[in-house]
């Protein structure tokens, strides 16, 4: 059984199944994949992978959502799962959340709406092997 997981985070379902999709197609069956429409959902999921000892390695999450920003969410998550590749997704988040998430939640990358299959591929698979290394 795949111990390894993936999480994607977005309020917009069809942002979610776009980004699913292609993650999916990047890595097939080597990861588990799970999604979630906004960050206390997110936070749910990641709890309960960890409770089945399922590693997750990559969370790439939305910005603007509402209830809680994705740089909040992201350093909530840190602080629970600090060795996790942390990507924030947005066409909207202003530096100053980008930093704040660089700086309080350890934040691998940013990746602008609209984004390429193979800038995601690119941006993960770096993120994965950085991890690794560890």
């Amino acid at each position: 059984m795949v111990n390894k997981a993936i999480v994607c985070v977005d309020d917009e379902n069809i942002i979610l199944d776009s980004l699913g999709e292609q993650i999916e197609n990047i890595f097939g069956d080597e990861f588990l994949y799970e999604y979630a429409e906004n960050a206390q959902e997110g936070m749910e999921v990641l709890e309960e992978l960890a409770n089945e000892n399922i590693n997750v390695v990559v969370i790439v999450s939305d910005w603007l959502m509402p209830g809680e920003k994705g740089d909040e969410f992201l350093i909530h998550v840190h602080e629970k799962f600090p060795n996790m590749v942390k990507i924030m997704l947005t066409g909207q988040a202003d530096e100053s959340a980008i930093e704040n998430a660089k700086i309080n939640a350890g934040l691998y990358a940013h990746i602008a709406k609209p984004w390429t299959q193979e800038q995601l591929e690119n941006i993960i698979r770096a993120g994965i092997s950085k991890i690794e290394e560890l």
